[in-house]
């Protein structure tokens, strides 16, 4: 069964899997004893900070094993925002981070900090002018900016040199989430943390990494002796050895596999939108990571679309608030101001075969008509209608992705061109599907105004 959602987690590299076997018979002792196990237990987490270290770019006391790539998040933030009070309570971000850094930037808002968001294009980039300007343009100190390398959703590549520049020129350290990219190469730029997470590139789970580089005010929280203070608890060298292993490994491997993927990828990308009608391919089509596509499908229910390429044997996942239990889109695609429902992200893993991909292309129009066909597809927009009535309302309210879509589509063909269809919704997905629908068939998106419930969204036929 082909799997295609490495960047949630990568199955797990035969490198890690044999220095994990091989750690657990020799790493098992602490390796903060003066023992003979403890003095090999030292060795083996000697060995893979300096591995690590090496990939990231660091130097080996510069950084740490955490329990995971989110608590190296967590922990890096709120140990350079305590380390960098005085300088100012201003945390900026951008719009596409990591839930776990928005998480943290509440925790900062709730102590009295406060925070600026910077935005995105519709690619998911960040413009570096952008980036510089909220430095410049603070209007209170700012303690620390992030800025991930490389988006866990739509796979695009954010211009972290130049970000890691602005904030030097500024005096302002600059966080990296790596978490998606570290297995790629190394990230430029003189960025001053950076955190990563294992099993993203094919290490065992349960490992993260912080890099804090010299000169950069830290202060962790008091958690415990181990990892500088910077990571509580006993660690988990079998797991550690392992991650680092694989992180070799995976990076010896990256240039031709990141070639071979991207190949694939375009593919992808290019036929998608041949073979399945109604498609928009989301995320920067040039400065991404060579292994992820993310496109959404019009009038299509995310969650029954997973569950038939589940049964088609194709692992994927989504972004689309279709598939949410909070029925709320996925906080990237509304900062891109992209259409949400129907989204599939393909992450090929290392080793997948132009084979399975051609099955995918193959399975996937069959799968994408076939939930189109249970919700009631629109027909397509005929003549303009003769009749006197400009104005149509839309009742979609307590339905859910993607039917205020759909019923849209269906009565868009009862106005005359120049006539308006008002949509009434209370799903946090039709302020980003209604306008994205506009924009892929042709008609004028007029914004929207609140409604006695919900919102009315204003559509004018054009075509």
């Amino acid at each position: 069964m082909p799997y295609f959602d490495a960047a949630s987690s990568a199955p797990l590299h035969p490198v890690a899997r044999q220095a994990l076997l091989a750690a657990l018979d020799e790493g098992w002792a602490d390796p903060a004893r003066l023992y003979r196990e403890g003095r090999r237990a030292r060795l083996l987490l000697d060995a893979a900070r300096e591995t690590a270290a090496e990939a990231v770019g660091c130097r080996p006391d510069e950084l740490s094993f955490t329990p995971s790539g989110t608590r190296a998040l967590h922990d890096g933030i709120a140990g350079a925002l305590a380390g960098r009070r005085r300088a100012g309570p201003r945390l900026i971000v951008s719009a596409v981070e990591h839930s776990a850094v928005f998480q943290a930037a509440a925790a900062h808002e709730a102590s009295g900090g406060a925070v600026t968001e910077v935005p995105v294009d519709r690619t998911g980039r960040v413009a570096p002018d952008a980036y510089a300007a909220a430095l410049r343009e603070s209007p209170d100190g700012v303690a620390l900016a992030c800025l991930q390398s490389a988006n866990h959703e739509v796979g695009t590549v954010q211009p972290v040199a130049a970000a890691a520049e602005a904030c030097a020129a500024d005096g302002v350290p600059l966080l990296v989430d790596a978490a998606q990219s570290l297995g790629w190469g190394p990230v430029e730029g003189r960025w001053s943390l950076l955190t990563a997470s294992a099993h993203k590139w094919g290490g065992p789970a349960g490992v993260g990494l912080l890099a804090v580089r010299k000169g950069t005010r830290f202060r962790p929280a008091p958690v415990d002796e181990r990892e500088s203070g910077r990571a509580p608890g006993f660690e988990n060298l079998p797991a550690i050895v392992a991650a680092a292993a694989s992180l070799r490994a995976v990076r010896a491997e990256a240039a031709e596999e990141a070639e071979r993927l991207r190949g694939l990828v375009d593919r992808i990308r290019a036929r998608v939108p041949e073979l399945v009608p109604d498609v928009e391919v989301v995320g920067d089509p040039e400065r991404r990571l060579p292994h992820l596509v993310t496109f959404s499908c019009l009038y299509v229910d995310g969650e029954a679309l997973l569950h038939e390429l589940d049964r088609a044997e194709f692992s994927v996942s989504s972004g689309s608030s279709c598939t949410s239990s909070t029925l709320v889109p996925s906080h990237v695609l509304r900062a891109m101001e992209v259409l949400s429902e129907g989204n599939i992200r393909v992450s090929l893993p290392r080793g997948t075969s132009g084979t399975d991909v051609e099955r995918f292309l193959a399975v996937l129009p069959g799968v994408v008509a076939g939930v189109r066909e249970r919700l009631g597809p629109p027909a397509p927009v005929g003549a303009p209608a003769p009749g006197p009535d400009s104005d149509v309302v839309v009742d979609s309210l307590g339905k859910r992705c993607p039917i205020p879509v759909i019923e849209l589509a269906k009565v868009i063909g009862e106005v005359p061109v120049g006539g308006v269809v008002t949509v009434l919704s209370d799903d946090e997905a039709a302020r980003l599907d209604i306008p994205a629908w506009c924009e892929m068939r042709g008609q004028t998106y007029e914004g929207e105004r609140p409604a006695e419930r919900g919102t009315a969204y204003r559509v004018r036929r054009r075509t």
